[in-house]
């Protein structure tokens, strides 16, 4: 039986990707920072036996260090970095501090990095080797022409970077990366004029990670699998 964990796992995409992933029979880890406080999230546990709810704050070291510790020896097929913040308070000129920095980045990009660096054994042993991270079009150079969100584009550039990197660095073990742009969806961060329902996005992607070869590692798309220019 295939295993995913989900980072973000107690609201919008990523409750979506337990859901979709359960029902397709895979054993779901599903992370975040309260579980005891996630009543969709406990919900879906409830009724599934292939859900496992697992405690994660990914700004915390520790927390990810102690997730590395439980989940030792258990493969991992597809690991979704889903957990983000868009840092609104953090995106014009004017506004920004470097406090309002750090907490984007850390959630952003470091806590990818470190996650990578934890769980990679457990994805390189697993059938699939897949790791997708949640970017977003708006980390393209090539397609800002607005300017404004300053902290979510740079920290989304910089994971972007990560998941090339982790790319060529684990390409000898099998294990394929992808940055990904969900689409603007009807969540809390997307709103509920946003153009595309949560379900779709969370299909779409799912089956751009099950169809993604070692050839295409290290490539930004779209959740309906087409390509984003840097």
């Amino acid at each position: 039986m295939a295993t995913v964990l989900v980072t973000g796992a107690n609201r919008g995409l990523g409750l979506e990707f337990v859901r979709q992933y359960a029902n397709k029979g895979w054993t779901v880890l599903a992370a975040c920072r309260s579980p005891e406080q996630a009543t969709e999230l406990n919900a879906l546990a409830t009724d599934n036996e292939f859900i496992e709810l697992l405690r994660l704050d990914v700004t915390n070291e520790s927390d990810i260090n102690r997730l590395s510790e439980t989940l030792q020896g258990r493969a991992i097929d597809h690991l979704m970095l889903n957990a983000g913040v868009l840092g609104d308070d953090c995106a014009t000129l004017g506004q920004m501090t470097q406090a309002k920095w750090l907490q984007v980045l850390s959630v952003n990009t470091v806590a990818p990095a470190l996650l990578i660096q934890a769980l990679s054994e457990n994805v390189a042993a697993s059938e699939h080797k897949t790791i997708i991270g949640i970017s977003t079009r708006v980390a393209s150079l090539s397609d800002n022409s607005s300017g404004n969100m300053y902290s979510y584009r740079a920290s989304k550039v910089a994971l972007n970077q990560i998941l090339v990197s982790a790319a060529k660095n684990l390409e000898s073990q099998g294990v394929k990366t992808l940055a990904i742009h969900p689409g603007w969806i009807q969540t809390d961060m997307g709103g509920e004029n946003a153009t595309f329902t949560v379900e779709e996005s969370a299909l779409g992607i799912i089956s751009v990670a099950e169809s993604l070869t070692l050839e295409q590692s290290g490539t930004f798309r779209v959740f309906d699998g087409a390509s984003i220019e840097w």
